[in-house]
């Protein structure tokens, strides 16, 4: 039998799981970090998220070819779904990469987790979810830190702030339609035909803004980073902690990674939380604890 997306709900979190988890929440602090990194080479945002994503295209093309796990007769049965996702993921990481021009990653990584927000109501309202009174509490408490955190005088009117919040609308989207409609396709040929047609619309993109430069030897190895550890290795961890959850509690799980993103933006770029940030993330950690001991 093939592995799909999607899989059956366990009754519980067993090491693993709890192990992926970990990871997860880790690879999802580095997104807004890794795109700062580059804003800071003097990457044009359109190219070097192209260059990211294509990145990991070629590695898992790779991948698939080696393991013959991609197929031709899998792209012409879900070629509209791959269109779909691929033009949802490439606006929204566009949209990302763009941000952090206008705001830290920091507190553009918490105010991306208003994905919880769209995804809660995506998987309760569209996909008919039901979460446990527990659940519903840690939810709730998760999305009362983030917006603690969130609303800083000054920040949440910025247009970085808004560009976030379209960019966080635009994933919660894609994760959706992949919830409901990709769960038959074998994981490797998903992901690969969903980070080429990501590239392809970011490729365009790229044409379209005429942005295209020619990289010196240090940011090709960095991009070519970048896509291994923040597209490679953290949307496959994504993507299996998605299958053995239900989307509310995996996007509640997810408002963890603002917290490690605020550390990391400490440590590499000098900002300090303030105390109103401190509440909020643990207000975070107690909501998501919750819902982990309830799961």
């Amino acid at each position: 039998m093939q592995k799909s997306i999607t899989s059956a709900q366990p009754a519980s979190l067993n090491v693993s799981q709890i192990g992926l988890l970990t990871l997860l929440v880790f690879f999802e602090s580095l997104h807004f970090i890794f795109a700062k990194l580059l804003e800071n080479q003097n990457l044009p945002a359109t190219f070097a998220a192209a260059m990211v994503i294509s990145a990991s295209a070629l590695e898992m093309g790779l991948f698939g070819l080696w393991t013959k796990r991609i197929t031709l007769a899998g792209l012409r049965r879900h070629l509209w779904f791959f269109v779909a996702i691929g033009f949802l993921v490439a606006a929204s990481t566009l949209l990302s990469y763009e941000s952090v021009r206008y705001i830290n990653p920091g507190i553009a990584s918490v105010l991306g987790k208003i994905t919880t927000l769209f995804n809660l109501i995506f998987g309760l309202i569209l996909l008919h979810e039901r979460l446990t009174t527990g659940q519903v509490i840690g939810g709730i408490v998760a999305i009362i830190g983030a917006v603690v955190i969130v609303f800083q005088p000054g920040d949440y009117l910025r247009l970085g702030s808004l560009i976030v919040v379209g960019s966080s609308f635009l994933y919660a989207l894609h994760a959706l339609t992949v919830k409901r409609w990709g769960g038959e396709i074998e994981f490797v040929e998903f992901f690969f035909f969903r980070v080429f047609f990501t590239s392809l619309f970011l490729i365009s993109f790229v044409t379209m803004r005429q942005q295209w430069i020619v990289p010196t030897t240090l940011q090709r190895l960095q991009m070519l980073m970048v896509g291994t550890v923040d597209v490679t290795l953290s949307r496959t961890i994504y993507y299996m902690t998605m299958r053995k959850m239900s989307l509310s509690v995996h996007s509640i799980v997810l408002t963890l990674s603002p917290v490690g993103s605020i550390l990391l933006t400490m440590l590499l770029f000098g900002i300090f939380p303030t105390a109103q940030q401190l509440i909020g993330a643990l207000l975070v950690l107690a909501g998501v604890l919750v819902v982990t001991l309830r799961r």
